[in-house]
This record gives C-alpha cells, sequence and structure tokens, in this order.
C-alpha cells in the first residue's frame, strides 16, 4: 500500500523487508558513527542575553562543559550567549553584576570543574541574576567521567529553568536509527546528539522506534521472524519481548501514557487496521472499524485520544478518535497530504508532515484554534517528534544529499542540524523525562 509518495510508502509503520539478526545491552558506537557536529542558524524573536565563562580548570577535563552549556541554550532559540570567559570567573566569586548589565547581560555563569583522588570530577556553577543584582544558585555535582556531558546537560537544564520558568529537556535523550558500514542500528544519544549508542544492530531496515513514558523502554518493529512484529525492548539491559506477532503485518507500535497499552497497526483482519495491545501482549482489542488504511497512531497527553493518519477520505490526512473507541474526525484540511502526528506533552500542538508544492514539510498546529504554520523551508523532512518539556521539536531531513537530524524551535526561527558520518538517519524520537524505577 502506498500513500502516493514511494519514499514514505504507506507510512513508516507499514513499511515491509527489515530484519534483525543481533540484540543486546547497549554498545558504544565507534567515533565514526558516533560524533556529530551541531550547527545552529537563525535568531529567535526574543532571546535573554547570558555571560557563560570558561569553567576554572575545565581544560583540565575531559568536557568543555561551559562550550556544552552554551550550545544546549543557544540550541533552545531562547537565549543569546555572551563570552566571559576573559574574567576567569568560577562560583566563589563575587562578580560585579552592575558592569555586566551594562554589557548588555541579564544573566551571568561561572563554575569550575575539579578532579578528585578516585577519578570522579567535582563540578559546581553559579547563576547570576545581572538586572536584579541577585545570586539564583547553583549545583554541585560528582560525577564519573563519563558522565561530564551529562552533568553539563543538567547544568543547562537548572538555567533554563531559573531564567524561564519551564523545565528544560537536554539532559534527556534521543533515538532514531541509521545505517552505516552495511548494517542498521537503533540509536540510543543525548538529546544534542553525542554519546550515541547502540542497543540493537543489524544488517536490515529498523523502523518505528517509539519511548515508553518511564524513558526506559523502546518499542519498535522488527522482521526477526520473517515478518513485520512489534517488539519491546528495555533499553539499558537488551532484554526483549514480543508483545504484537499476529498473522500479516504488525506495525507502529505508540504508548500510552500510562505505559500499559500500546496503540498498533495490524492487518490480521484484512487491511491496515488500529488495535490496543497491552504491553504484556494481552487484550487485544480493534479501535475503529474501517475499509481504509489507518496507521501512525499517537497517543494525546491525557489518554483520552488517539491520533492517526488514514485514506478514509481519498488522500492521507490525520483523524482524531477516542481511545475506548468510536466515530473518528478529521483533524488536518490544508494540504493533499499529511502524514506523522506527533502530539506535545503539554497538549497545545500537534507537528505533522504535510506536503507543499510537492515537498513534504515541518507543519505545526495550535490544536485550540486549529492555526497551522510551517516550520521548514526543506523538503524531504519526516518524523516530527516533541522534546518533553513541549519547547522543540527534531526531525529527519534530507540536506546536501543525505539524512541528517535537525531540531526546531516552534516558532521555526532556530533550527540545529545535527551531522554525523553516518550516511542514513531516520525516524527520530525525542524521549521523555526519565522515571525512577519501580
Amino acid at each position: 500500500m502506498s500513500f502516493s509518495d514511494s519514499r514514505r510508502s504507506a507510512c513508516r509503520g507499514l513499511l515491509t523487508g527489515l530484519a534483525m539478526t543481533a540484540g543486546g545491552a547497549m554498545l558504544p558506537l565507534s567515533p565514526a558513527l558516533a560524533q556529530f557536529r551541531v550547527e545552529i542558524s537563525g535568531v529567535g524573536a526574543t532571546q535573554i542575553p547570558v555571560a557563560i565563562g570558561r569553567f576554572r580548570d575545565e581544560a583540565r577535563s575531559p568536557a568543555a562543559l561551559s562550550a556544552i552549556v552554551q550550545a544546549d541554550l543557544t540550541r533552545s532559540g531562547l537565549f543569546k550567549v555572551l563570552d566571559a570567559s576573559a574574567d576567569r570567573l568560577d562560583e566563589t566569586s563575587r562578580p560585579a553584576l552592575s558592569d555586566w548589565r551594562s554589557k548588555g547581560a541579564d544573566a551571568l555563569l561561572a563554575g569550575s570543574v575539579t578532579a578528585l583522588a578516585d577519578g570522579r570530577f567535582d563540578v559546581r556553577y553559579k547563576l547570576w541574576d545581572a538586572l536584579k543584582g541577585k545570586d539564583l544558585g547553583g549545583l554541585s555535582l560528582v560525577v564519573p567521567s563519563a558522565d561530564l556531558r551529562q552533568a553539563a546537560h543538567r547544568i543547562a537544564d537548572d538555567i533554563y529553568e531559573k531564567l524561564t520558568g519551564d523545565r528544560g529537556a537536554f539532559a534527556t535523550r534521543i533515538a532514531y536509527v541509521s545505517k552505516g558500514g552495511g548494517k542498521h542500528h537503533l540509536i540510543v544519544a543525548d538529546s544534542d546528539g553525542e554519546g550515541a549508542q547502540s542497543p540493537l544492530t543489524s544488517p536490515q531496515p529498523i523502523i518505528s522506534p517509539a519511548w515508553a513514558p518511564d524513558g526506559r523502554q523502546l518499542a519498535y518493529v522488527s522482521f526477526e521472524t520473517g515478518k513485520p512484529v512489534v517488539v519491546v525492548q528495555d533499553v539499558s539491559s537488551g532484554r526483549r519481548r514480543v508483545v504484537a506477532g499476529f498473522k500479516g503485518s504488525n506495525s507502529a507500535p505508540a504508548w500510552s501514557p500510562d505505559g500499559r497499552q500500546l496503540a498498533v497497526t495490524l492487518s490480521r483482519e484484512g487491511g491496515s487496521q488500529l488495535y490496543l495491545i497491552g504491553v504484556d501482549g494481552d487484550g487485544l482489542k480493534r479501535l475503529a472499524q474501517s475499509s481504509a488504511i489507518d496507521t501512525e497512531a499517537t497517543w494525546s497527553p491525557d489518554g483520552s485520544s488517539i491520533y492517526f493518519v488514514s485514506d478514509r477520505g481519498g488522500s492521507p490526512q490525520i483523524y482524531r478518535v477516542p481511545a475506548s473507541g468510536g466515530s473518528a474526525q478529521r483533524v488536518t484540511f490544508s494540504g493533499p497530504y499529511n502524514i506523522s502526528p506527533s502530539l506535545s506533552p503539554d497538549g497545545r500542538w500537534m507537528a505533522y508532515i504535510g506536503q507543499v508544492d510537492g515537498g513534504y514539510r515541518v507543519h505545526l498546529m495550535d490544536l485550540a484554534s486549529g492555526a497551522v504554520k510551517v516550520l521548514t523551508d526543506t523538503r524531504d523532512d519526516e518524523s516530527p517528534s516533541f522534546a518533553p518539556n513541549s519547547r522543540q521539536i527534531i526531525y529527519a531531513t534530507r540536506a546536501q544529499g543525505r539524512e541528517v537530524l535537525m531540531t526546531t524551535s516552534l516558532d521555526g526561527r532556530i533550527k540545529a542540524r545535527l551531522t554525523t558520518n553516518v550516511a542514513d538517519v531516520r525516524e527520530p524520537v525525542w524521549g521523555p523525562y526519565l522515571q525512577p524505577r519501580r
């Protein structure tokens, strides 16, 4: 089945021909696969100017913490970074905040990183409000060398929340699929694309990764048994289980907000239809009766509704149906081809891919008003996914003849390109805030 574009053949959930021959615990990727370069473009409508200096002794640590913090804040589109390195400040300093205010800074950040005798690092920082002349506090973290980048992301999260009032999402993770060295990888990485690890490698494609609400499991589609089946895998341990392996195609998994169910697309009764199934594989329930192709389900944050793609109106459009079942209502009306819905965690927005002049671009809909705007100017966008704080979107696109990952602010003004040596990078999904194990 195809909705008219061969590259998206039947949306991501109904692709065929994949296989999985290897899995297991998280394995670091080789440098050729793991290294990303972040290229940020655009100017935000309003930005908070923050002065950031190099952390004391960070040159002696394996990670440039101040640069990571700066890149995180800049990538969000909400901050303009000023260089404060010449003043050699740290968290114990008493800076003349009026001087920084006269230099155009609303806030000032300084810190230090100290190597401890046991091989760990003591990371500290402090933030000052230059406008009010106020100490905003900071963090003190003791971490192993491998967690220094994560410490920098946590600092960026803390600064983001102190200055905007919203929770940061830099210390979260993304997942995506890639191809390199003749193999296909399911990848888990930091939100900036660094620290990439692979919980799954296959000689054939992998599709439709989806994070569990606790941030510890991924559902995806494999062809391990010779046909598409839905698998759930624990990211850290590599333990996995088949959740949907019925006759025909099993595809497009989407987690319910409570983590107890998956919405999936099955062809067990003919055609491609939406079903709900428990994460243990029990309690299968057909969601709707339709002669059309229904796929690419995604849940509303409150769990009351499921958005999905269907050609029941003649071309692919996005619809909404109660999670308890019932009549479906059409949601998208502009453009001939709209797929891949993603709901923001705060319930305000829906990102999706829509056709514009023969190209495919990321769109953003205000769910309250129905107003839609196009966020990108590229032509081969796919798989938009919101950050857990609902403030950014990650997606895949094609640039200069290769697949790349991008993030964009919700106004479309700030875009960051994550570039890797892997030739094919697809289907990114931004993970939730990590929940404690029960």
